[in-house]
């Protein structure tokens, strides 16, 4: 069984045991007879044909180790992959195909490459026939399926596109900084973004399509042979020669290290040898390691001193970055207060406004103190006292007459519980005198029991003995 096949029984539902028979038909007849079962059967080809995909479980006809895990090379190869000892080739691929791509769930690889406008563009012309967007498609790939067989033929997933894109977008706003930051080489660009599915590396032609699909139908970054880089709001979004050498620079610092890196590795190896050969007693092989070893040291501390001298020519370019990015924002701060202030009409409107605005509020207090001027003369103010008193009479009333109410009430409840308190005490008493009684005739009983005993036992020893043999 081929890995792509294990792959889809082990983890494609649609591709149980029970439904391979359907699969692998020719089910393009069911199209007029059963519609829903062509449909479901296209719907389980294509699905899971591009989850494989994802997964780099479809071997790759390109010249690379690494799986294409955003597109794929349909044909015979593809079905021969397919192939199973009890159902053959599965017939209804060539109808799967078509159907992908007149649904643009799929896309030629190279009318992917060499479009022009976003895939997402919808032009506005008269809507084709199944069969014309069938054809035209099988053309744009360079498929024919038919009688002849299957021709070889790349198609983009563009649901994994989607995905890649997700990801490389999610961890570049995790990160994101300034102008400097979002310029990278090609190989750091691939190095930091091109391992975003399931950890897995891409293929040089995935990060070809994943770039053109950011750069072309999401907008988000620019690149040519050398050079990617974000936009930024404010960005024109093309590669300048200052962009060019940061990249260049940001890549000979990572060179740099490396270098420097395997010198470290190199000295520690020959002093190793050194110590080795010297116990062995190699005067030679010692002698020849520790002149390797300072030349290595000399060639490490060249390196050092460049990349020292690289790292500060950085610093300085990010510095000066950032001042143009501030003299940027503070230029463009600046119209936006004269737009501000040129709105406000300067401080002689300002100051005519406050004035006019003094003059109404002095109008509106004006205007209030007539008002209640008039309000008073119809108010005689001996009448309002006289009822304010006898209000504050009634209220006092109210509250003493509540007062005296809940007083009574406690005493009532004082009352009711001291009463419960005595009874609580009396029945108490009850049973201790009753215990007391209790006790003293138990007492009394015990003394006449005793009393009883001892005089039989006082006639017992005052009889004779004689008698009472006798």
């Amino acid at each position: 069984m081929s890995e792509l096949l294990s792959y889809l029984q082990n983890n494609e539902p649609q591709f149980r045991a029970n439904r391979l028979a359907s699969l692998y038909s020719d089910f393009s007849v069911l199209s007029s007879t059963n519609p829903d079962g062509y449909i479901a059967n296209l719907s389980a080809w294509s699905s899971a044909l591009s989850h494989a995909c994802l997964a780099g479980a479809i071997p790759s006809t390109l010249d690379s180790h690494v799986p294409s895990r955003l597109s794929f090379t349909v044909g015979s190869g593809l079905a021969k992959d397919l192939e199973t000892k009890e159902w053959g080739r599965p017939l209804g691929l060539g109808a799967v195909v078509n159907d992908a791509l007149g649904k643009r769930e799929w896309m030629g690889y190279q009318e992917f490459m060499d479009a022009k406008e976003s895939i997402y563009y919808k032009h506005w012309v008269r809507i084709p026939g199944v069969g014309e967007v069938l054809t035209w498609g099988l053309r744009q790939l360079g498929l024919n399926f038919g009688a002849g067989g299957m021709k070889e033929g790349r198609v983009v997933v563009l649901e994994n596109l989607e995905t890649a894109g997700q990801e490389v977008m999610k961890r570049y706003e995790e990160g994101m900084k300034g102008r400097i930051e979002r310029i990278y080489s090609r190989q750091e660009w691939k190095d930091a973004f091109g391992i975003v599915i399931g950890g897995k590396e891409m293929s040089e032609t995935d990060v070809e399509v994943l770039l053109r699909f950011l750069s072309r139908d999401k907008g988000v970054l620019v690149y040519n042979k050398e050079v990617v880089k974000f936009r930024a709001g404010n960005d024109t979004g093309a590669i300048t020669a200052e962009d060019e050498t940061i990249a260049s620079l940001k890549t000979l610092i990572q060179d740099m290290e490396v270098q420097i890196k395997v010198l470290e590795t190199r000295i520690e190896g020959l002093e190793k040898s050194a110590k080795e050969a010297v116990a062995k007693k190699n005067r030679l092989g010692a002698l020849s390691a520790l002149r390797s070893k300072k030349l290595a040291k000399s060639t490490l501390g060249k390196r050092q001193a460049t990349l020292a001298q690289l790292e500060e020519v950085f610093m300085k370019i990010e510095q000066a970055a950032d001042q143009v990015e501030l003299v940027r924002v503070m230029d463009a701060s600046a119209k936006v207060l004269g737009s501000l202030n040129k709105e406000v009409g300067g401080v002689e409107r300002v100051e005519g406004v406050v004035d006019k605005l003094r003059e109404e509020m002095e109008k509106t207090d004006e205007v209030g103190q007539v008002v209640g001027e008039m309000g008073r003369e119809g108010v005689d103010e001996g009448e309002v006292d006289d009822e304010l008193e006898a209000m504050e009479r009634e209220e006092k009333e109210r509250r003493e007459e509540i007062e005296r109410k809940e007083k009574e009430a406690s005493e009532k409840r004082e009352a009711e519980e001291t009463r419960k308190r005595l009874d609580a005490l009396e029945i108490v008493e009850r049973e201790a005198r009753k215990k007391e009684n209790l006790r003293k005739q138990e007492e009394a009983k015990t003394e006449k029991e005793i009393e009883e005993n001892t005089m039989g036992m006082k006639r017992i020893s005052l009889d004779p003995p004689d008698t009472a043999m006798a």
